[in-house]
Protein backbone atom coordinates (compact mmCIF):
# COMPACT_ATOMS: atom_id res chain seq x y z
CA UNK A 1 0.00 0.00 0.00
CA UNK A 2 1.61 3.31 -1.32
CA UNK A 3 1.34 6.38 1.28
CA UNK A 4 -1.50 8.24 -0.57
CA UNK A 5 -3.36 4.80 0.05
CA UNK A 6 -2.20 5.25 3.97
CA UNK A 7 -3.23 8.01 4.52
CA UNK A 8 -6.60 7.95 2.48
CA UNK A 9 -7.34 5.18 5.53
CA UNK A 10 -5.85 6.70 8.24
CA UNK A 11 -8.78 9.56 7.62
CA UNK A 12 -11.31 6.84 7.14
CA UNK A 13 -10.50 5.97 10.40
CA UNK A 14 -10.53 9.54 12.30
CA UNK A 15 -13.79 9.97 10.20
CA UNK A 16 -15.56 6.62 10.80
CA UNK A 17 -13.94 5.80 14.63
CA UNK A 18 -13.31 8.98 15.34
CA UNK A 19 -15.78 10.97 14.32
CA UNK A 20 -13.42 13.96 13.20
CA UNK A 21 -15.16 16.69 11.46
CA UNK A 22 -14.72 17.77 8.19
CA UNK A 23 -12.67 20.62 8.76
CA UNK A 24 -10.11 18.60 11.16
CA UNK A 25 -9.73 16.09 7.68
CA UNK A 26 -9.25 18.74 5.75
CA UNK A 27 -6.07 19.68 7.69
CA UNK A 28 -4.92 16.00 8.58
CA UNK A 29 -4.50 15.69 4.86
CA UNK A 30 -2.73 19.14 3.97
CA UNK A 31 -0.30 18.55 6.92
CA UNK A 32 0.40 14.22 5.72
CA UNK A 33 0.70 15.49 1.79
CA UNK A 34 2.63 18.51 2.96
CA UNK A 35 5.25 16.15 4.47
CA UNK A 36 4.27 13.06 2.08
CA UNK A 37 6.02 15.39 -0.46
CA UNK A 38 8.71 16.68 0.79
CA UNK A 39 10.03 13.13 1.58
CA UNK A 40 8.95 12.18 -2.04
CA UNK A 41 5.60 10.04 -1.97
CA UNK A 42 7.22 7.90 0.79
CA UNK A 43 5.96 9.50 4.04
CA UNK A 44 4.58 5.96 4.89
CA UNK A 45 8.24 4.60 4.69
CA UNK A 46 9.71 7.46 6.35
CA UNK A 47 12.43 7.36 9.40
CA UNK A 48 12.92 9.46 12.57
CA UNK A 49 15.48 11.56 10.50
CA UNK A 50 13.25 11.72 7.63
CA UNK A 51 10.33 13.24 10.04
CA UNK A 52 13.20 15.71 11.72
CA UNK A 53 14.35 16.81 8.18
CA UNK A 54 10.85 17.43 7.56
CA UNK A 55 9.96 19.55 11.16
CA UNK A 56 13.59 21.73 10.17
CA UNK A 57 12.41 22.43 6.43
CA UNK A 58 9.29 23.39 7.71
CA UNK A 59 10.74 25.77 10.64
CA UNK A 60 13.10 26.93 7.51
CA UNK A 61 10.35 27.96 6.00
CA UNK A 62 8.74 30.62 8.91
CA UNK A 63 5.88 28.41 10.05
CA UNK A 64 5.43 29.56 13.57
CA UNK A 65 6.10 26.84 16.76
CA UNK A 66 1.96 26.12 16.87
CA UNK A 67 2.06 25.21 13.15
CA UNK A 68 4.82 23.14 13.82
CA UNK A 69 3.48 21.12 16.27
CA UNK A 70 -0.07 20.62 14.96
CA UNK A 71 1.64 19.33 11.96
CA UNK A 72 3.91 16.85 14.11
CA UNK A 73 0.49 15.87 16.00
CA UNK A 74 -0.60 14.94 12.63
CA UNK A 75 2.13 12.78 11.69
CA UNK A 76 1.88 11.16 15.46
CA UNK A 77 -1.32 10.36 14.93
CA UNK A 78 -0.58 8.80 11.32
CA UNK A 79 2.27 6.83 12.32
CA UNK A 80 0.09 5.28 15.29
CA UNK A 81 -2.09 4.23 13.10
CA UNK A 82 0.01 2.47 11.12
CA UNK A 83 1.60 0.88 13.84
CA UNK A 84 -1.98 -0.30 15.33
CA UNK A 85 -2.99 -1.51 11.77
CA UNK A 86 0.36 -3.23 11.73
CA UNK A 87 1.27 -1.92 8.95
CA UNK A 88 4.86 -0.89 10.76
CA UNK A 89 6.77 -2.02 13.38
CA UNK A 90 7.87 1.06 14.66
CA UNK A 91 6.85 4.71 15.41
CA UNK A 92 9.32 7.26 14.21
CA UNK A 93 7.67 10.15 15.72
CA UNK A 94 8.23 8.25 19.19
CA UNK A 95 11.80 9.57 19.54
CA UNK A 96 10.90 13.54 18.27
CA UNK A 97 11.09 16.19 20.71
CA UNK A 98 7.89 19.29 20.00
CA UNK A 99 8.86 21.94 19.17
CA UNK A 100 9.42 24.60 22.01
CA UNK A 101 7.02 27.61 22.10
CA UNK A 102 8.81 30.72 21.92
CA UNK A 103 7.88 33.18 24.30
CA UNK A 104 6.16 36.66 23.53
CA UNK A 105 8.97 39.42 24.52
CA UNK A 106 7.13 41.50 26.45
CA UNK A 107 5.81 45.28 25.89
CA UNK A 108 7.88 47.37 26.55
CA UNK A 109 8.71 51.81 26.05
CA UNK A 110 11.64 53.62 25.13
CA UNK A 111 13.10 55.30 27.94
CA UNK A 112 12.36 58.52 25.74
CA UNK A 113 8.91 57.65 25.96
CA UNK A 114 8.65 57.07 29.37
CA UNK A 115 10.36 60.64 30.09
CA UNK A 116 7.95 61.92 28.16
CA UNK A 117 4.84 60.09 30.61
CA UNK A 118 6.70 61.22 33.58
CA UNK A 119 6.92 64.85 32.35
CA UNK A 120 3.25 64.68 31.40
CA UNK A 121 2.29 63.51 34.66
CA UNK A 122 3.97 66.29 36.64
CA UNK A 123 3.24 69.17 34.44
CA UNK A 124 -0.32 68.05 34.84
CA UNK A 125 0.35 67.44 38.92
CA UNK A 126 1.96 70.70 39.22
CA UNK A 127 -0.19 73.95 37.20
CA UNK A 128 -0.76 76.60 38.79
CA UNK A 129 -4.37 75.88 39.60
CA UNK A 130 -3.81 72.55 41.09
CA UNK A 131 -5.27 69.64 39.67
CA UNK A 132 -6.61 70.74 36.09
CA UNK A 133 -7.22 67.27 35.31
CA UNK A 134 -9.05 65.28 38.49
CA UNK A 135 -6.62 63.40 39.90
CA UNK A 136 -3.54 64.71 38.61
CA UNK A 137 -1.43 64.76 41.51
CA UNK A 138 -2.55 61.37 42.58
CA UNK A 139 -1.80 60.08 39.00
CA UNK A 140 2.05 61.47 39.30
CA UNK A 141 2.35 59.55 42.71
CA UNK A 142 1.25 56.72 41.04
CA UNK A 143 3.36 56.36 37.66
CA UNK A 144 6.14 58.08 39.60
CA UNK A 145 5.81 55.16 42.53
CA UNK A 146 5.54 52.14 39.52
CA UNK A 147 8.09 52.91 37.62
CA UNK A 148 10.81 53.74 40.69
CA UNK A 149 10.00 49.77 41.62
CA UNK A 150 8.33 48.00 39.05
CA UNK A 151 5.62 46.66 41.86
CA UNK A 152 2.71 44.59 40.13
CA UNK A 153 -0.22 46.79 39.74
CA UNK A 154 -2.46 45.03 42.40
CA UNK A 155 0.60 45.70 44.71
CA UNK A 156 1.01 49.52 43.59
CA UNK A 157 -2.62 50.67 43.80
CA UNK A 158 -2.89 48.66 47.42
CA UNK A 159 -0.18 50.31 49.25
CA UNK A 160 -0.68 51.50 52.83
CA UNK A 161 -0.15 54.67 53.82
CA UNK A 162 2.63 54.19 56.14
CA UNK A 163 4.99 53.61 52.63
CA UNK A 164 4.19 57.54 52.34
CA UNK A 165 5.17 58.38 55.80
CA UNK A 166 8.42 57.27 55.97
CA UNK A 167 11.05 59.30 54.16
CA UNK A 168 12.84 56.21 52.96
CA UNK A 169 15.18 54.90 50.00
CA UNK A 170 13.50 51.68 50.47
CA UNK A 171 9.88 50.14 51.42
CA UNK A 172 9.04 46.66 51.80
CA UNK A 173 5.89 45.19 49.86
CA UNK A 174 4.35 42.18 50.03
CA UNK A 175 3.75 40.54 47.02
CA UNK A 176 2.58 36.68 45.57
CA UNK A 177 2.56 34.44 48.19
CA UNK A 178 2.59 36.48 50.86
CA UNK A 179 6.37 36.64 50.17
CA UNK A 180 7.78 40.59 51.25
CA UNK A 181 10.48 42.13 49.42
CA UNK A 182 12.83 45.58 49.78
CA UNK A 183 12.33 47.73 46.76
CA UNK A 184 13.91 51.29 46.07
CA UNK A 185 12.22 54.93 45.60
CA UNK A 186 13.64 56.90 43.70
CA UNK A 187 14.01 60.67 44.89
CA UNK A 188 11.15 62.11 42.38
CA UNK A 189 8.93 59.20 43.88
CA UNK A 190 9.30 59.63 47.38
CA UNK A 191 8.48 64.13 46.35
CA UNK A 192 5.31 62.89 44.25
CA UNK A 193 4.29 60.61 46.75
CA UNK A 194 4.13 63.30 49.42
CA UNK A 195 2.48 66.20 47.36
CA UNK A 196 -0.24 63.39 46.75
CA UNK A 197 0.01 62.79 50.48
CA UNK A 198 -0.74 66.60 51.62
CA UNK A 199 -4.07 66.41 48.55
CA UNK A 200 -5.39 63.69 49.89
CA UNK A 201 -4.99 64.10 53.73
CA UNK A 202 -6.60 67.75 53.06
CA UNK A 203 -9.78 65.95 51.83
CA UNK A 204 -11.75 63.94 55.41
CA UNK A 205 -13.13 61.00 52.93
CA UNK A 206 -9.40 59.65 52.41
CA UNK A 207 -7.69 61.02 55.16
CA UNK A 208 -8.70 58.20 57.61
CA UNK A 209 -8.33 55.18 54.97
CA UNK A 210 -5.16 52.88 55.83
CA UNK A 211 -4.23 52.93 52.10
CA UNK A 212 -2.03 55.43 50.42
CA UNK A 213 -4.73 55.49 47.32
CA UNK A 214 -8.06 55.46 49.15
CA UNK A 215 -10.97 54.82 46.75
CA UNK A 216 -14.91 54.02 47.24
CA UNK A 217 -14.38 50.58 46.10
CA UNK A 218 -15.33 47.12 47.65
CA UNK A 219 -11.43 46.97 48.55
CA UNK A 220 -11.05 50.68 49.71
CA UNK A 221 -8.17 51.39 47.83
CA UNK A 222 -8.05 52.56 43.56
CA UNK A 223 -9.01 49.63 41.94
CA UNK A 224 -6.73 48.93 39.38
CA UNK A 225 -8.85 49.30 36.39
CA UNK A 226 -9.19 52.43 36.82
CA UNK A 227 -5.97 53.24 37.40
CA UNK A 228 -4.87 51.43 33.79
CA UNK A 229 -7.85 53.44 32.04
CA UNK A 230 -6.57 56.93 33.73
CA UNK A 231 -3.38 55.71 32.82
CA UNK A 232 -3.91 55.43 29.16
CA UNK A 233 -5.66 58.52 29.01
CA UNK A 234 -1.69 60.35 30.58
CA UNK A 235 -0.20 58.56 27.69
CA UNK A 236 -2.17 60.33 25.25
CA UNK A 237 -1.82 63.30 26.34
CA UNK A 238 1.83 62.68 26.46
CA UNK A 239 1.71 62.18 22.62
CA UNK A 240 1.96 58.28 22.71
CA UNK A 241 -0.32 55.67 21.77
CA UNK A 242 -2.80 54.59 24.50
CA UNK A 243 -2.99 51.25 23.08
CA UNK A 244 0.56 51.10 23.58
CA UNK A 245 0.35 51.54 27.45
CA UNK A 246 -0.73 49.70 30.60
CA UNK A 247 0.45 49.24 34.11
CA UNK A 248 2.24 46.13 33.26
CA UNK A 249 3.85 47.59 30.11
CA UNK A 250 5.22 50.16 32.72
CA UNK A 251 6.62 47.84 34.61
CA UNK A 252 8.60 45.96 31.73
CA UNK A 253 9.87 49.33 31.07
CA UNK A 254 11.16 49.37 34.67
CA UNK A 255 12.90 45.76 34.43
CA UNK A 256 14.47 46.13 30.91
CA UNK A 257 15.49 49.58 31.54
CA UNK A 258 17.44 48.12 34.36
CA UNK A 259 19.17 46.09 32.47
CA UNK A 260 19.85 48.38 29.75
CA UNK A 261 21.98 49.99 32.28
CA UNK A 262 24.13 47.15 33.41
CA UNK A 263 21.68 45.96 35.79
CA UNK A 264 21.80 42.36 37.22
CA UNK A 265 19.52 39.93 36.33
CA UNK A 266 19.28 38.40 39.77
CA UNK A 267 18.94 42.09 40.99
CA UNK A 268 15.74 43.02 38.64
CA UNK A 269 14.27 39.21 39.84
CA UNK A 270 14.71 40.36 43.71
CA UNK A 271 13.04 43.15 42.79
CA UNK A 272 10.11 42.46 40.59
CA UNK A 273 9.63 39.34 42.79
CA UNK A 274 10.10 36.74 40.73
CA UNK A 275 10.46 33.39 42.79
CA UNK A 276 11.88 31.12 39.69
CA UNK A 277 14.91 33.37 37.43
CA UNK A 278 13.41 31.50 34.42
CA UNK A 279 10.26 34.08 34.98
CA UNK A 280 12.69 36.66 34.63
CA UNK A 281 14.42 35.10 32.01
CA UNK A 282 11.73 36.82 28.97
CA UNK A 283 14.36 39.87 29.32
CA UNK A 284 17.63 37.98 28.42
CA UNK A 285 16.92 39.83 24.99
CA UNK A 286 17.70 42.71 26.68
CA UNK A 287 21.08 41.33 27.84
CA UNK A 288 21.79 40.19 24.85
CA UNK A 289 21.88 43.32 22.64
CA UNK A 290 23.85 44.91 26.13
CA UNK A 291 26.75 41.96 25.64
CA UNK A 292 26.85 42.62 21.62
CA UNK A 293 26.78 46.56 22.24
CA UNK A 294 29.79 46.40 24.32
CA UNK A 295 31.73 43.65 22.44
CA UNK A 296 30.85 45.71 19.44
CA UNK A 297 32.39 49.12 21.46
CA UNK A 298 35.19 47.86 22.99
CA UNK A 299 36.74 44.85 21.67
CA UNK A 300 39.98 45.19 20.11
CA UNK A 301 39.68 43.47 16.96
CA UNK A 302 36.04 44.95 16.68
CA UNK A 303 35.09 47.11 13.20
Amino acid sequence: MKSGARIEAFLEMMSAERGAADNTLASYRRDLEDASEHLGGRLADADAAGIRGYLDDIASRGFATTSQARKLSALRQFFRFLYAEGLRSDDPTGILDSPKKERPLPKTMSEGETGRLLDRAAAEAQAPSGDEIPGATRMHALVEVLYATGLRVSELVSLPLTVALRDERFFVVRGKGDKDRMVPLSPKAREAMRRWLVKRNSDPKLAESLFLFPAASDSGHLPRQVFARDLKGLAARAGIASAKISPHVLRHAFASHLLQNGADLRAVQQLLGHSDISTTQIYTHVLEERLLKLVNEHHPLAD
